[in-house]
């Protein structure tokens, strides 16, 4: 199980930056849906479900959030996917 996503981008000489390519996260009948409270965390919801706060970029992915921050705002509908082993 890889806990980086980085772990298979490709990188050159000539790359100054990694290029990360993303899995596409698909809904399932198993996936799990929250509304955000006050003070939610995309690393802290991370750990919650997935009890690894390192998965919070599954999270952020399947959601299109997580650009700039790991803070959620409150009152939001978030899709928590599940199972996530093909996805790592």
């Amino acid at each position: 199980m890889a806990l980086d996503r980085y772990q298979f981008t490709k990188k050159t000489k000539q790359d100054k930056f990694f290029t990360a390519r993303l899995p596409k996260i698909p809904k399932t009948p198993d996936d799990r849906y929250i509304f955000s409270r006050e003070g939610d965390r995309l690393d802290q919801l991370a750990f919650e479900f997935y009890e690894e706060p390192r998965y919070w970029w599954i999270i952020a992915t399947a959601n299109n959030l997580g650009k700039g921050t790991l803070n959620v705002e409150p009152g939001i509908q978030i899709r928590i996917p599940f199972p996530i082993e093909g996805l790592l």
